[in-house]
């Protein structure tokens, strides 16, 4: 079936998915954290690491790894945007995480061996430093604050995948869908008169795969939402009318 946009804000050149990373969370804080995970290197140090990795440019839609392939290094996000997913046996997707410019995803595999456990596509032209697991165990060898640095993006990243548990285990899916659209307002939102408009990019599929539901299901809430008046939904934008009942779904309903 398709899946039309929800919201596009420039028509002839569709905006970018997120600006910052992106998963389930009851809050907007520290979605970025473990981004720049190398800037705690000095400038000669980074280039350092960059040059002893491999570049590789990805088209949208081009996977960057694949869930069940051999597990090889990491991937430093140069440029562009990649979508993170899970594929059930059923072939229905769970998206993990968008993560942005910085992150580094796929690991990280410091000594090789076993498979990726969920996949990586590019959503938008992509450029990644790839690293190795041999070039990896080299630099941490040789430079022990890029050791630090790993372990500091790692520990964001346990954050990430904790919060998004949480969510998943401890609130139902209309809390679920509720707080992704409070969360959308907080990132990208305008206040007007007591509403926040989000002017972005966004389909029912995205929706539905962030919040662990199907596309039906937020298509059907979503028109429940606007009949209520809680939303409203048009070519350009998505309109939060009112988000205080938002939050009271957040905190009421079960």
């Amino acid at each position: 079936m398709s899946s039309a946009p929800l919201a596009l804000s420039e028509p002839r050149r569709p905006a970018p998915l997120i600006a910052s990373a992106l998963f389930l969370s009851e809050t907007v804080e520290g979605l970025d954290d473990g981004a720049g995970f190398l800037d705690g290197l000095t400038p000669a140090e980074s280039a350092r690491v960059r040059a002893a990795g491999r570049t590789v440019s990805l088209a949208p839609g081009e996977s960057v790894f694949t869930q069940g392939a051999p597990h090889e290094g990491i991937f430093l996000i140069e440029e562009g945007r990649v979508r993170v997913f899970y594929s059930g046996p059923s072939g229905r997707q769970v998206t993990l995480a968008y993560w942005t410019p910085s992150h580094f995803i796929g690991g990280p595999s410091i000594y090789g061996g076993g498979c990726h456990q969920w996949s990586g596509v590019a959503i938008e032209p992509v450029r990644v430093t790839v690293l190795s697991s041999a070039t990896l165990r080299g630099l941490i060898r040789q430079m022990p604050g890029f050791a630090l640095c790993l372990i500091a993006a790692l520990e964001a990243k346990g954050r990430c995948y904790t919060a998004m548990a949480q969510m998943l285990g401890t609130r139902s899916v209309i809390e679920r869908l509720a707080q992704l659209l409070l969360n959308l307002g907080d990132l990208y939102g305008t206040p007007e008169n007591g509403t926040v408009i989000i002017r972005r990019r966004i389909t029912h599929d995205e929706l539905a795969a962030l919040v662990g539901s199907t596309r039906q299901w937020v298509t059907m809430m979503l028109k429940r939402f606007q009949r209520e008046g809680i939303v409203s939904v048009d070519a350009t934008h998505i309109r939060l009318v009112r988000p205080g009942r938002l939050q009271e779904i957040v905190l009421t309903e079960g």
